[in-house]
């Protein structure tokens, strides 16, 4: 807790057996409250590795509903639970939990609604393993999304992520998709109810238990992305009226 404020961090997990125990072991419970742990219809013992861990908040999806369907559920409880403050950090171990401080202070202080932490910001990405062609995918994505949305990010791809409660509570998150490109759905919603989102630089790490989708479903989300930069485009024009954009509260 920080200034009063609950501090929630939610695992979304995909056959994260190997690697949640070491994540877990890294988060700052000095300042985190509780953990939620959503496992996708993994086929590994995820689930049975968050028990003895202890976490308390384990929610076990019975089919699988995609990366985006899990962080819907993370959320959902993480708000149901009273969290002020929900930091998004993958069980895979590709980014260190020790980040977790600098994201909720700037949080609990005002200084921005919503924290991501950026591979992207100094030499973190390459230097971490990140292959080349995802990379430049990364860069140019990053480059159209920052024309078509008018912001300066350095990164829109992150899987690191903090948010104010009150940031969740005022989009809404069920209008996104199920899948992969719901990261940037979500990030769109929030520039377009007028929140700022700041950045922190965050190391990452690249090896074969982290998880990392094929170059196949890598074009499928490029394309995702570039279809919602664009949708927000249009909607800020007043062109086209997208339902991602919606209160939750007037549908």
């Amino acid at each position: 807790m920080i200034n009063g404020k609950k501090i929630v961090v939610v695992l979304p997990a995909y056959n994260a057996s190997e690697t949640l125990e070491q994540t877990y072991k890294e988060i700052p419970f000095d300042i985190v409250d509780d953990v939620v742990l959503v496992d996708d219809a993994s086929p590994d013992n995820t689930v049975e590795v968050g028990k003895a861990l202890g976490i308390k908040h384990i929610i076990r999806h019975e089919k699988n509903r995609g990366y985006g369907g899990n962080q819907k559920s993370c959320y959902n409880k993480a708000l149901e639970i009273g969290g002020d403050i929900v930091v998004m950090l993958h069980p895979d171990y590709q980014y260190t939990p020790k980040l977790v401080h600098s994201m909720c202070y700037m949080i609990a202080n005002d200084v921005y609604p919503v924290v991501f932490g950026s591979r992207i910001l100094g030499k973190g990405a390459l230097k971490g393993g990140m292959p080349m062609y995802k990379y430049i995918a990364n860069r140019f994505l990053t480059l159209t999304q920052n024309i078509l949305i008018n912001q300066k990010l350095s990164e829109y791809h992150t899987g690191y992520r903090a948010f104010s409660a009150d940031v969740i509570r005022a989009i809404d998150i069920e209008a996104g998709s199920d899948d992969f490109v719901f990261d940037n759905q979500m990030a769109s919603q929030i520039f377009m109810a007028g929140f700022e989102i700041g950045e922190v630089t965050c190391p990452t790490k690249y090896f074969e238990e982290a998880s990392s989708i094929n170059f196949s479903r890598s074009v499928t989300y490029g394309l995702g992305v570039l279809a919602t930069s664009l949708r927000h485009r249009l909607h800020m024009w007043g062109i086209v009226k997208s339902k991602i954009y919606r209160s939750p509260k007037n549908g």
